[in-house]
C-alpha cells in the first residue's frame, strides 16, 4: 500500500503554480512523474503524490526539477487567474475517470509524437537520397566531361599524326617518282649510246665484209647482250572477288538461316560505312559488333571501363543486340553506376520481346540486374518486383528465391520501424 504524501507545499501567481513535494529516505532520481492538464502524479515507492488540479494547465511548457530529496513543479496556467485551492474535491468514481482520461490523452500525444518522428525520419531519408543522387549525377557528369576531353585530345593527336604520316608518304612518293625519272633518263641515254654503236657496227661490217661471215656474227651476238630492255612501268592491278555462295546440298540447305546471316552481314557493312570517328583506325574484324561483344571478356579481368567502351561502340554499330545492354549493365553495377545499369537492363527487356523460351535466360538476367540496382539505391519495393518477375521465369532458382526473401525482410523491417 503506497504512502500518500500530504506534507507538500504550494504557491501561486496569476499565471503559474509552484509545488514542492518532499520525498525523504528514497532515491528521487527513480521517481516516475506523470502530468496532464488536469492531473499530476509522482510515484516513488513507497511514496505516492497525486493531485486533481483545480484548473487546466499547459503541461507541455510546465517543468519538474528533481533534487535534494524534493520534486519541485512549475505549472503554467492556461488562463490567468488565482485558484481557490490546489486540488478539487472529487469522489472516487470521478478520480478514476480523470485518471483514465489523462492516460488516454498521454497515449494519443505519444502516438502523435511517434508518427511525427517517423514522418520526419522518412523526409530526412528522402532528402538524403536526393542529395546522394545529385552528388552521384555530378560525379558522373564530371567523369563524362573528363572522358570527352580526353577523347577530343586523343582525336586531335591522332589527326596530327595522320597528317604527318600523309606528308611523309607524299614525300616518299615524290622521291620515288624522281628516282624513276632519273632511271628512265639514264636508260634513255644508254639506248641512244647502243643505237649509235649499232649504226657504227653496221658500217664497219659493210667495210669488212671480205673478212668473213663469222666476224659479223660475233659482233651481232655482243650487240644483243648489250641491248638491255627498259624496266616495266609502275601501275596498279584491280582484283574483283566472286560473291560468297553457300556450298550446301539442296537436301541439307538451311535457306532461312543463310538469308538471316546475309542480312546481318549487310547490316554490319552498312553500319561500318557510317561516319563514326572511332572506326577510322580499326581493322575490318574490329568493326563487327559480335567481335566487340567478345571484347567484353575484359569484364573477367575487372577492366570494366574498357569493357564498357567496347560495348558502347558495339551498340553504336548495332543497337538491337540485347546481350550488349545486359553485359554493359553488369559493368555499370560493378562501377556503381546504378541509374545506367537500370537503363541498360530496361533497354534489354524492351528488345527481348515477345517473351519466349529462347530468351527466358536473358530476360531473367535483365530482371535480376535491374532489381539489384534498385536495391542498392534502397528502392526495395521496385527491386522486389524485378526479383519476383525473375522467379516467374525460373521458379526453381534457389539463389533468386533467397535474395527475394531477404528483400522482403528488409521491406517489412522498414515498415515496422516506421510504425
Amino acid at each position: 500500500m503506497p504512502l500518500q504524501v500530504s506534507n507538500y507545499s504550494w504557491q501561486q501567481t496569476s499565471t503559474a503554480v509552484f509545488i514542492s513535494v518532499p520525498l525523504r529516505g528514497v532515491s528521487v532520481r527513480d521517481a516516475d512523474v506523470f502530468c496532464t492538464e488536469n492531473y499530476l502524479k509522482v510515484n516513488c515507492p513507497p511514496f505516492l503524490f497525486e493531485v486533481f488540479l483545480y484548473a487546466p494547465i499547459d503541461d507541455e511548457s510546465s517543468k519538474a526539477k528533481i533534487g535534494n530529496n524534493t520534486v519541485v513543479f512549475t505549472l503554467h496556467k492556461k488562463e490567468a487567474a488565482m485558484w481557490e485551492t490546489l486540488s478539487l474535491s472529487v469522489d472516487k468514481e470521478m478520480m478514476q475517470k480523470i485518471r483514465e482520461k489523462s492516460i488516454l490523452q498521454a497515449q494519443e500525444r505519444a502516438k502523435e509524437a511517434m508518427e511525427a518522428k517517423a514522418v520526419a525520419r522518412r523526409e530526412d531519408q528522402k532528402y538524403t537520397l536526393n542529395v546522394m543522387m545529385k552528388i552521384e549525377e555530378e560525379e558522373r557528369k564530371k567523369i563524362e566531361d573528363m572522358k570527352e576531353n580526353e577523347r577530343i585530345k586523343a582525336t586531335k593527336e591522332l589527326e596530327a599524326w595522320k597528317e604527318c604520316q600523309r606528308k611523309a608518304e607524299e614525300l616518299k612518293i615524290i622521291q620515288r617518282e624522281e628516282k624513276l625519272y632519273h632511271q628512265e633518263k639514264q636508260m634513255e641515254e644508254k639506248r641512244k649510246k647502243l643505237k649509235h654503236k649499232c649504226l657504227s657496227g653496221n658500217s664497219a661490217s659493210k667495210n669488212f665484209a671480205t673478212k668473213g661471215r663469222n666476224s659479223g656474227n660475233i659482233f651481232f651476238e655482243k650487240l644483243k647482250e648489250d641491248n638491255i630492255p627498259a624496266p616495266r612501268s609502275v601501275g596498279s592491278i584491280k582484283i574483283s572477288f566472286t560473291p560468297r555462295v553457300f556450298p550446301t546440298a539442296l537436301r541439307e540447305s538451311q535457306v532461312a538461316e543463310e538469308e538471316e546471316w546475309l542480312h546481318k552481314q549487310a547490316e554490319a557493312r552498312r553500319a561500318m560505312n557510317t561516319d563514326i570517328p572511332e572506326l577510322y583506325d580499326l581493322k575490318e574484324e574490329e568493326k563487327n559488333p559480335e567481335w566487340l561483344k567478345d571484347k567484353g571478356k575484359l569484364f573477367a579481368t575487372e577492366n570494366y571501363l574498357a569493357a564498357i567502351n567496347a560495348y558502347n561502340l558495339a551498340i553504336r554499330l548495332n543497337n538491337r543486340i540485347p546481350l550488349l545492354y545486359l553485359n554493359r549493365a553488369a559493368c555499370h553495377l560493378k562501377l556503381k553506376n546504378l541509374h545506367k545499369a537500370i537503363e541498360d537492363s530496361s533497354k534489354a527487356l524492351e528488345i527481348l520481346t515477345p517473351p519466349v523460351a529462347d530468351n527466358a535466360n536473358a530476360r531473367m538476367k535483365a530482371h535480376i540486374r535491374r532489381g539489384t540496382a534498385f536495391c542498392q539505391l534502397e528502392l526495395y519495393v521496385e527491386g522486389l518486383q524485378d526479383y519476383e518477375a525473375a522467379l516467374k521465369i525460373d521458379p526453381s532458382n534457389k539463389i533468386v528465391q533467397n535474395d527475394a526473401e531477404k528483400i522482403r525482410n528488409i521491406i517489412q523491417g522498414t515498415e515496422l520501424e516506421s510504425k
